[in-house]
């Protein structure tokens, strides 16, 4: 059984996220800012303005994301925090049905996975999840949201499943509040109880 660690993505371990990215998926040109940028700042954003825009991200303030290490090694990622720092959210129709308010800073979202091809299959998702919840709550988070692909209706890639899957988020408690496609489901925990 391999040892797992997760932790923090804060200063020093930026080059840790990169090489969590770099293992299949669009991680390294994506750098996790779909969601922090509109779609004009993401289109006009270069690779390494987002690689530079996540720098910043680990090097202050709250973390953007855990990493986990798998025998040492950086083998995944989650983007977890405030819904407030993730812009992008608010503006796309298939989250409009959320029952929390868009300016609520108590209220955080998990929106991306990274999982390194020679890692997957190994329930890192789920390790991962379970690290995003008890991180939000050590944050103060009220209600931690997220956007997870059903996959019983849904023939994606791998690399299209960066959402998480829905499974994944019923095995750790959340619960769907709104479902605005087939495959498109959005899930809550609430942090408070």
């Amino acid at each position: 059984m391999p040892d797992v660690a997760i932790v923090p993505a804060a200063s020093p371990r930026f080059e840790d996220a990169q090489h969590a990215f770099s293992g299949g998926g669009d991680g390294l040109g994506c750098q996790c800012q779909w969601w922090t940028l509109t779609r004009s700042e993401f289109d006009a954003s270069t690779p390494e303005e987002r690689t530079e825009l996540l720098r910043h991200e680990v090097n202050s303030g709250t973390p953007p994301g855990l990493i986990a290490y798998v025998d040492g090694e950086p083998a995944a990622w989650v983007r977890v925090g405030p819904r407030t720092r993730q812009p992008r959210l608010s503006r796309t129709r298939n989250f409009a049905a959320t029952t929390e308010p868009w300016d609520d800073p108590a209220v955080w979202a998990v929106t991306c996975f990274v999982v390194r091809k020679e890692h997957r299959g190994q329930g890192l998702n789920g390790r991962l999840l379970e690290a995003a919840v008890e991180f939000a709550r050590e944050q103060g988070a009220r209600v931690l949201e997220a956007y997870p692909i059903d996959a019983a209706h849904s023939s994606r890639s791998a690399n299209d499943l960066y959402y998480g899957i829905l499974s994944v988020f019923e095995r750790a408690g959340f619960r769907e509040t709104a479902r605005p496609r087939p495959d498109r489901t959005i899930v809550t925990l609430d942090l408070t109880a």
